[in-house]
């Protein structure tokens, strides 16, 4: 992995202050890593985020979606409120490590990151509580089950913003393959939406040697995998995205007899409203169609996720600043895209203005990877950001 080493003759006084903890907040992440927990599973995380937290002089309330935390931290007269978020839960994959600090929970790993987004915002909450200079109210939401896309909303659902009410909300996710502590900034769609569907094509079974005797589901099923790219050529505007697969195909057990039916999994993905409702509506009348030329039928169970997250323009745009204010212009990757990939922050978003943005996670291996292990080098980078951007925002002109 890149490693980013310490400025020893740096005068910021927030890259010291948080350098002086920064091997107890790695030790933290190990720790994490070590013991992960699934969506909505997160106990002893949870306890472990509130202790530390409580410890350093915030006001934290818990159980919000059963294991979520919102630590409160006011200071002046400042009447601004923001919300910064880092998700807890981790991945049902079996770890293939050879990490000292690899899982101990068999299946369960930490392959996506969430122990170092949750090390990087305590690391942040620290510095700020003992030494952040801002007036106003600092909002530190620890979200459970982003993996299963539930967590975001049920917290939302269960009255995160009417109790704990922030004028902006903030995240951010490593992403392997961009350069360690290089942060990538879009205005607008960032990440896709997320819908899934069950297709079952239902014909009738036979003997493999009398395919005229029977209605065979897996031809029928064969064809509409084929076509159902024609909906991302054919129907979406070439200039828009739109992602259609199908992950999971299952159909009888014997090489002699034709199944009675054949169930597909699919997920579907878009940058915009407008084409995941295309897809929503194009993917199951395919699928009929395709099902009735056969002499076949389909059951479709389509299963809206959640939308593509989209980043307001005016708060990606202070995010931006406040990376080039405290970094400088090489810590901004110039190119980053948008991702396809999906994020329940969007709900957030939906809920409040703010922006979702990355910090590269350096050469490691991909997320969601039974390989993959979080760049311990860029908590502090990643650390430091939140501070800045915490105490820009808490700092500025109310009016």
């Amino acid at each position: 992995m890149n490693v980013i080493a310490p400025n020893p003759r740096s005068n910021d006084p927030v890259e010291k202050g948080i350098a002086c903890y920064l091997d107890e907040i790695i030790a933290l992440r190990h720790d994490l890593h070590q013991y992960p927990e699934l969506a909505f599973q997160e106990l002893r995380t949870s306890k472990l985020v509130a202790s530390r937290l409580s410890s350093w002089g915030y006001e934290v309330a818990t159980g919000i979606a059963g294991t979520g935390i919102v630590a409160t931290l006011r200071r002046g007269t400042g009447k601004k409120r923001i919300g910064i978020r880092a998700d807890m839960d981790a991945l049902p994959i079996e770890e293939a490590s050879d990490l000292a600090y690899a899982s101990s929970n068999p299946g369960v790993m930490h392959a996506c990151g969430h122990d170092g987004h949750t090390s990087i915002l305590l690391a942040a909450a620290r510095y700020l509580a003992e030494s952040g200079n801002f007036s106003g109210t600092l909002r530190l939401i620890f979200q459970p089950a982003e993996e299963i896309g539930a967590g975001a909303r049920r917290m939302i659902s269960e009255g995160l913003f009417e109790r704990f009410p922030v004028d902006s909300v903030f995240g951010l996710h490593n992403w392997p393959g961009v350069s360690a502590g290089q942060f990538g900034f879009v205005t607008g769609s960032a990440m896709a939406s997320v819908d899934q569907a069950v297709i079952r094509i239902l014909g009738k079974g036979g003997h493999g040697a009398e395919p005229h005797r029977a209605v065979d589901p897996v031809l029928a099923s064969a064809s509409f995998i084929t076509a159902l790219q024609s909906v991302v050529s054919r129907n979406v505007d070439p200039q828009d995205m739109a992602v259609a697969t199908v992950g999971s195909i299952h159909a009888g057990s014997a090489s002699n007899v034709i199944p009675e039916s054949v169930e597909m999994k699919l997920t579907m993905r878009a940058f915009s409203e407008p084409v995941r409702r295309l897809l929503q509506e194009r993917i199951p009348a395919l699928a009929r169609a395709q099902a009735e030329s056969f002499g076949a039928e389909a059951d479709v169970n389509y299963r809206l996720g959640f939308p593509a997250l989209v980043n307001h323009a005016k708060e990606t745009a202070f995010a931006r600043d406040v990376a080039y204010d405290a970094l400088g212009l090489a810590a901004i990757e110039k190119d980053f895209r948008p991702r396809t990939a999906s994020e329940d922050f969007a709900f957030m978003l939906q809920a409040n203005p703010g922006s979702y943005l990355f910090v590269g996670n350096g050469d490691s291996a991909p997320l969601h990877s039974a390989h993959y292990d979080f760049n311990d080098a860029i908590i502090a980078p990643a650390a430091r950001y939140w501070v800045r951007l915490a105490e820009t925002f808490l700092t500025e002109d109310d009016g």
